[in-house]
């Protein structure tokens, strides 16, 4: 079974009525990937309609040609969106095509609903509705056998999810054993507080599949060297092991990078437990620690085998705390243009990071307000907590994109912070490249997100304007 659509295409099926055709172009915008409806494909590769060709061939023959059509499409190198038709899943020569290249996600509709959106229409098998249902029937246990996941039919968020691999769901934390794919020994990693507030849940959901549990120190003081040494020292996996962090962004960075150079790479799993971590931290493979020279300076990137968001363990998370996530949601909503919720920014991040899973294009765009962020945050000394300098680099970022602040103000209430101008302004110029006196920043233009140069100058202006004197 398929983990996610990284790198594979990914396959949408569902019995007639289920959306495939209206959801898949969404998809398709959103993941940067190209739509390919199975249907047309035949229609194109024959030159006849789908009842041309079942009145000409039967439904036997109809099936072969589509097999045929559906191999070719399979092999192409570039990941498409794949919208199959509501009998080509059912048929059982393309399950093995579909495992070995693609992600195949069932959109889910009752019998009903689907009879109420196709009736009346010219679909050779959807002329009586005893006939219909009973192939409703017929059909849905071979669409599951089939499917890696199963997403509620229009749900384009959801398909988003699955095919990142994120399991977003209230109280999966008690479902951690089954959640967490294959059937290997787990080690649990997180920090004190955490581990105490919930590791006993998580260690009653792994039950005997729990080797090991690892205590890191609080906040950025487990992204050392030392403590991933201490990590490679302690884990007993095999190949077949794998990490799961409970945690915060620092311990999904360090057990995740752990993970990724262990064995030269076992599978993880994050279980954020704090904003930051649900709508962006353990989302993307990304994975790193610090060195002397500045943070994230060490890493890798290791695509989670799952990440499970259980938005119940943000209940508890102080106020401060909360606030930080913020800063990261709102940052998502600026980018995406319109109100989301921590399902809808996982659901944003998960297609960035599928469109470009190394971070060479448009996932830079996650970079807004990072750039002087990172600059505050090495301005004093690491000290200043992340949300409250990305607040403040959204706020420069507005103002050099030409935009209202006042969403941001409004919700987060940045204010100035004393820092070390000259180690920030040295930091600054070194988190993103240079050339000929201009820094690359990630604004908002007039239709999104884009990547712009601007002079140092202003730059290091607009860097100043969120620091006291």
């Amino acid at each position: 079974m398929a983990l996610s659509a990284l790198h594979r295409h990914l396959a949408l099926v569902g019995f007639m009525g289920a959306g495939k055709t209206t959801i898949a172009p969404e998809v398709s915008e959103r993941l940067a990937r190209p739509a390919v409806a199975l249907d047309e494909e035949v229609e194109r590769r024959y030159r006849a309609s789908i009842p041309e060709i079942f009145e000409r061939d039967g439904e036997a023959g109809f099936r072969r040609v589509e097999a045929s059509v559906l191999g070719d499409v399979l092999e192409r190198r570039r990941p498409v969106v794949l919208d199959l038709g509501g009998g080509a899943a059912a048929f059982p020569d393309n399950h093995s095509p579909l495992a070995a290249d693609a992600f195949t996600v069932l959109l889910d509709v009752d019998e009903p609903a689907a009879w109420e959106r196709v009736e009346g229409s010219d679909r050779p098998l959807a002329q009586s509705r005893e006939g219909f249902a009973r192939l409703y029937e017929e059909r849905l246990p071979r669409y599951r056998d089939v499917a890696d996941a199963t997403v509620a039919s229009g749900d384009v968020d959801g398909v988003i999810l699955a095919a990142g691999g994120i399991h977003h769901e209230a109280g999966s934390l008690d479902r951690l054993g089954e959640l967490i794919p294959g059937d290997g020994p787990v080690a649990l990693v997180g920090d004190r507080d955490v581990l105490s507030r919930y590791g006993g849940r998580a260690t009653a959901a792994l039950g005997d599949r729990l080797a090991s549990t690892h205590e890191l120190p609080p906040g950025e003081a487990a992204k050392r060297p030392e403590v991933v040494e201490r990590l490679w020292r302690e884990l007993d996996l095999d190949r077949d092991g794998t990490v799961v962090a409970l945690g915060g962004g620092t311990t999904t960075d360090v057990a995740g990078f752990a993970a990724a150079t262990y064995l030269r790479g076992v599978a993880w799993v994050p279980v954020p437990t704090t904003l930051v971590g649900q709508v962006d931290a353990a989302i993307g493979g990304k994975t790193g620690i610090d060195t002397d020279r500045g943070k994230n300076l060490a890493g890798a990137f290791h695509w989670p085998a799952r990440v499970v968001i259980d938005e119940t363990l943000l209940e508890s998370l102080p106020e401060r705390e909360r606030r930080n996530g913020e800063a990261e949601r709102l940052k998502t909503e600026l980018l995406a243009g319109a109100p989301i919720d921590v399902r809808g920014a996982a659901a944003y991040k998960a297609a960035l990071c599928l469109r470009d899973p190394f971070d060479r294009g448009p996932r830079r765009w996650l970079n807004l307000g990072h750039t002087f962020a990172h600059a505050l945050e090495a301005g004093a000394d690491y000290e200043l907590p992340h949300g409250e300098a990305v607040a403040l680099g959204l706020v420069a970022a507005l103002r050099l994109s030409g935009r209202d602040t006042a969403p941001v103000e409004r919700a987060l209430r940045p204010q100035p912070v004393r820092v070390d101008r000259d180690r920030a302004w040295d930091a600054l110029q070194r988190d993103k490249k240079r050339s000929a006196g201009a820094i690359n920043l990630v604004l908002l233009g007039a239709t999104g997100p884009v990547v712009e140069s601007r002079p140092a100058d202003e730059v290091r202006a607009a860097l100043y304007s969120l620091t006291l004197d």
